[in-house]
């Protein structure tokens, strides 16, 4: 039913000047009563008054809308009144009312008047609207605002209920993926599973994780979906969805705002087409340049963390069980079994340098720049040269960097200059001439630059060693904050690849980088859970449910249980989380406490040097955590 449909000019009147809240209510009632909508004027007065007893029907805003069912009421209507001066009408605000309409509804029949106070409360709650309606000067441009303002809102509500529509019997398929497949991949992937079950969408997730691809997509679901949703920070098989609608985000955005890669998705996306040439998760002409190369970068990291952690660990095991009074030189290879996992973890961490390198170049160029990588990576960690072609100065980390980045665009490069050769040639370019021309260039260009590296790695290397105590606990608050700052984004990932180029050294500089990075890591979930136990007033009740998980996420060194709580508030518990994961590196720093593996948290605490102070450094740097998240957030109430 429209409000004009009851409201007509005879029920309107402007600039009146009533003297209190009696004297307004009998205006409105004289204006039914010239509508011919009542039965009796007294009768539907007392009606009027029975409601205003329960609490006044001033809404606030200088509006008020009193109204009353009665059998004095011979038919619905509406009567509206502006009232220039207000008038006290005991408006919770305190505000007078200025702006009055009076409902009329019959005893008998539907709650008319219900239906049309809300109608009308919702075009009132727009506060221009309801100051163009004091500002009318005649009852016709009164009622042809409300007339447009009511055809907005319901060409409104129907678009929306269209859109709904749209969104039921929706079939999706989505991809999530994070470089190191652990956190964002699963949280993604539930962000997206939850909203569309909440919206009654048909979602099937795929999850490119660290342990292999779970709910994998198959062409079929492919290519009945209507469309798919690419939730990926480091680049994927696209080719799959050639010709389909497709939306492309990072896990961040689907994490955050799941129902709006689901809109997108639902809203006649870019139809995706594949060239062949690289794989990629997002249209290259549509990222910044940083973007691009964090996502070849993370590729790389990615493939190479299985081959760092566990040869690290295998060669952290082999210095736990050695003994040191044997061969302080050849410490970790004293005894048989030592030396056996010693051997066992230095092959597959060897690994390290050509794999990054290898799966940088293959992100890149895809598959024929992956040998060019491998190559490239491997001459990086020989430190080959032309003067010394079997290996000098090893250009390490560093070196394996440039090595996956050149040899990736070198043979982006080889198939531009190719894509002149006759079709004939097609099918050796992928066999010989990318992998032949690949090899050669990006062979000449390591042994250029691998003396300039080595000497820069071994400057930094220098440098790191001959720090001062409070220099190296500069080093490690900064490195510890960093793990904190966006737990599993960029900087965390720079943190991290920061420790992992230290470790390779395997110095006593780069094992004590190792430790503050870790445990940097580490305190963010470990302060959330702690300060959801002794600050409960802080934590709704959801979070408080969840937080003692977070103690296991923190000693398993997965930092990225934390970012519901930063999400939630970021202002408060990323600065606190900062804080106290810098000050645990710090100290680890301090206490000169050492790791030798990457990864693993509590369960690789038997191999860190100074294991004592190190669980110390962790327990301080958990409490300030804490202790700030108790001070900054504030009370929630129930």
């Amino acid at each position: 039913m429209k409000i004009t449909e009851l409201l007509k000019k005879e029920g309107v009147s402007l600039n009146v000047n009533v003297a209190d809240r009696n004297a307004a209510i009998d205006q409105l009632i004289a204006l039914h009563d010239k509508m011919g909508n009542l039965k009796n004027r007294d009768e539907f007065k007392k009606a009027i008054l029975a409601r205003e007893e329960k609490g006044s029907t001033a809404v606030g805003m200088s509006i008020a809308v009193p109204h009353g069912k009665s059998a004095a009421v011979k038919r619905a209507g509406v009567t509206a009144m502006t009232v220039p001066n207000g008038v006290d009408y005991k408006a919770l605000d305190g505000a007078p009312s200025k702006l009055f309409f009076m409902i009329a509804a019959p005893q008998s029949g539907a709650d008319t008047h219900l239906e049309v106070l809300s109608k009308l409360m919702g075009l009132l709650m727009d506060a221009t609207f309801a100051t163009s309606l004091l500002n009318a000067k005649t009852p016709e441009e009164f009622i042809a605002l409300i007339d447009k303002k009511e055809a907005e809102k319901d060409g409104t509500a129907k678009k929306e209920e269209t859109s709904v529509k749209q969104k039921e019997g929706l079939n999706l398929v989505a991809v999530t993926a994070c470089p190191t497949g652990i956190a964002h991949t699963f949280m993604a992937a539930e962000a997206l599973e939850l909203k569309a079950k909440e919206l009654g969408i048909t979602i099937k997730v795929e999850k490119d994780g660290s342990g292999g691809v779970k709910d994998a997509l198959t062409s079929a679901e492919i290519r009945n979906a209507d469309a798919v949703i690419v939730a990926c920070d480091k680049n994927i098989d696209m080719g799959r969805f050639d010709g389909k609608p497709v939306v492309i985000a990072s896990t961040k955005e689907a994490i955050h705002g799941p129902e709006k890669l689901i809109e997108k998705a639902g809203a006649n996306p870019a139809i995706y087409h594949h060239t062949g040439a690289v794989a990629k998760s997002e249209d290259s002409g549509n990222e910044s340049v940083g973007r691009k190369v964090y996502k070849h970068l993370m590729n790389g990291v990615s493939h190479m963390l299985p081959f760092v952690i566990g040869g690290g660990i295998l060669i952290a095991i082999a210095f736990l069980l050695d003994d040191y009074s044997i061969d302080p030189k050849n410490f970790g290879s004293n005894t048989p079994v030592a030396a056996w996992f010693k051997s066992v973890g230095g092959t597959a961490f060897g690994f390290m340098l050509p794999i990054l390198a290898g799966f940088i170049a293959q992100s890149i160029a895809d598959r024929p720049g992956l040998a060019v990588g491998f190559v490239g990576g491997a001459l990086a960690a020989s430190g080959a040269t032309f003067a010394a072609p079997g290996g000098d100065v090893p250009s390490a980390f560093l070196g394996a960097l440039v090595a996956g980045f050149a040899g990736g665009y070198l043979v982006k490069f080889l198939q531009k200059i190719c894509e002149k050769l006759p079709q004939a040639l097609e099918g050796i370019k992928p066999v010989l001439i990318y992998p032949l021309g690949g090899i050669l260039m990006v062979a000449i260009v390591m042994c250029a630059i691998n003396p300039a590296v080595g000497a820069l790695n071994a400057w930094i290397s220098d440098v790191l060693s001959g720090m001062s105590d409070s220099s190296t606990m500069l080093l490690g608050f900064v490195l510890g904050a960093m793990m904190a700052t966006d737990m599993g984004g960029p900087l965390n990932k720079a943190a991290y690849a920061f420790g992992l180029a230290a470790l390779a050294n395997q110095n006593d500089m780069g094992f004590m980088i190792m430790a503050a990075v870790m445990i940097g890591g580490m305190v963010p979930p470990m302060a959330i859970a702690l300060a959801t136990i002794l600050f409960k007033n802080k934590f709704t009740p959801a979070e408080r449910k969840s937080g003692p998980v977070n103690f296991i996420m923190g000693l398993c060194f997965i930092t990225e249980g934390a970012i519901p709580y930063a999400a939630a508030d970021p202002i408060r518990v990323i600065p606190s989380c900062l804080v106290g994961s810098g000050v645990a590196g710090a100290l680890s720093m301090l206490f000169k406490c050492s790791l030798r593996a990457p990864h693993g948290g509590v369960f690789v605490f038997p191999v860190v040097g100074n294991k004592f102070m190190y669980i110390v450094a962790l327990l301080i740097g958990s409490v300030v955590g804490c202790a700030l998240l108790g001070l900054l957030k504030k009370k929630v109430e129930e």
